[in-house]
């Protein structure tokens, strides 16, 4: 008749955290070691943390919630700002293909006022050259 194996409690307990904290597959640990995954399953529910699962999950909703409030804290604050914006000026930042048109024709009207200053003012350059003369 074959004797069951006897195990020490520390050897134990280093297979329960190769699964419950290195997030090793218990069949995979099973191998390694040599022991039957019923051993392993009985040992993890007398020596693993009941609550270390548990408190990973609810961890991962907390963060989630958080995320969550200061995704909708910020969308709020974007609302008010592009509102803010629009009825600051009573009409939309975003250029739009009529008003580039109206910067073409503002473009053309400041080479007008160019072409009307007199010759010298014209023929004396870059603004550094201005400040010299």
């Amino acid at each position: 008749m074959m004797s069951a194996k006897r195990y020490s409690e520390e050897f134990k307990i280093e297979a329960v955290k190769q699964v419950t904290e290195r997030g090793y597959k218990v069949s995979d640990v099973c191998r390694r070691l040599g022991i039957t995954s019923g051993s392993l399953y009985k040992w993890i529910k007398l020596y693993g943390d009941p609550g270390s699962q548990h408190q990973h999950i609810t961890e991962q909703q907390d963060e989630l919630r958080q995320l969550r409030a200061e995704l909708r804290r910020v969308t709020e604050e974007r609302d008010i700002l592009k509102k803010a914006a629009v009825d600051s000026t009573g009409q939309c930042n975003i250029m739009h293909t009529g008003n580039y048109r109206g910067f073409q024709n503002a473009a053309a009207s400041i080479k007008d006022q160019r072409a009307d200053l007199p010759a010298e003012a014209g023929a004396m350059g870059s603004m550094e050259e201005r400040a010299v003369a």
